[in-house]
């Protein structure tokens, strides 16, 4: 599981694991297995700067919301912003299936990747500036550690239960590794964070049993329309959807803590 991990950090951070690590259907797997604590990683350290600026900084809101914002683009490498990217450009082109996976593999970037992009960075950092100026850092912070967290769940569970769309590209690689099964240890981390946040504080059970719902509900839906719009999976379908995912959450937690939960 270890290994499996550090190869999440190699592939899916920016992160120097210069180690040579193993990639055979075992180690995928498990890489599979640790999604979600891949994404807790990134979220603890993005929830503790976020935390540690706000509280023991005399940095601005606005000052504090730019190098998180800033934080979350370089911790990832931008890999999953490149998904988004070509994959809007597929999206909005209106083709059929085949012309959008043939639009996904042209390295060339079109208006409305760029302009998705755009609204895309624009909108969390509009969620980042509003948390850090309204919003109680100290259960906020912990929502900013889960929204990390279930993106990559999304992300294993697209690349699981969904067919590739190609027969060649990362998709298929992890698809050619893993099972139903692979999804196992799931359950058993959500029941571990819901418990933290119990022990937390009752208003963090609330927001994050909103947003487990919500999220089950969305990424429900975008099964639907990934295989009607793409015929399966991609990795830049999955990146798309690990953006989308989070700038979903960013939007919930922004409107919990600032429009309802004042």
């Amino acid at each position: 599981m270890l290994k499996g991990f550090l190869l999440n950090l190699q592939l899916f951070t920016s992160l120097p694991i210069r180690s040579k690590l193993p990639m055979d259907a075992h180690y995928l797997q498990k890489a599979v297995q640790s999604f979600p604590l891949l994404g807790l990683f990134q979220g603890l350290i993005i929830g503790g700067t976020f935390f540690g600026l706000a509280e023991f900084t005399p940095l601005s809101a606005l000052a504090t919301a730019f190098v998180v914002w800033l934080l979350m683009i370089v911790l990832t490498g931008g890999i999953h912003l490149d998904g988004w990217i070509d994959a809007s450009d597929a999206f909005f082109s209106y083709q059929d299936q085949d012309k959008r996976l043939e639009i996904m593999k042209d390295p060339r970037t079109g208006a409305f990747g760029v302009l998705s992009v755009i609204v895309l960075l624009a909108g969390k950092f509009l969620f980042l500036y509003e948390l850090a100026a309204n919003a109680d850092i100290n259960v906020v912070a912990w929502m900013v550690v889960i929204i990390p967290f279930l993106s990559k769940s999304l992300m294993g569970c697209y690349l699981v239960t969904l067919p590739p769309a190609r027969e060649a590209g990362m998709a298929r690689f992890f698809a050619n590794a893993v099972d139903r099964k692979s999804l196992s240890p799931y359950l058993l981390y959500v029941l571990v964070v819901v418990a933290i946040s119990w022990l937390i504080a009752e208003e963090s059970l609330l927001s994050v049993v909103i947003l487990l719902t919500l999220s089950v509900c969305a990424g429900f839906y975008g099964k639907i329309k990934i295989i009607k719009w793409f015929g399966g999976v991609t990795g830049d379908v999955v990146g798309a959807s690990v953006e989308g995912m989070e700038f979903f959450l960013w939007m919930l937690v922004w409107l919990l803590h600032c429009y309802v939960m004042v």
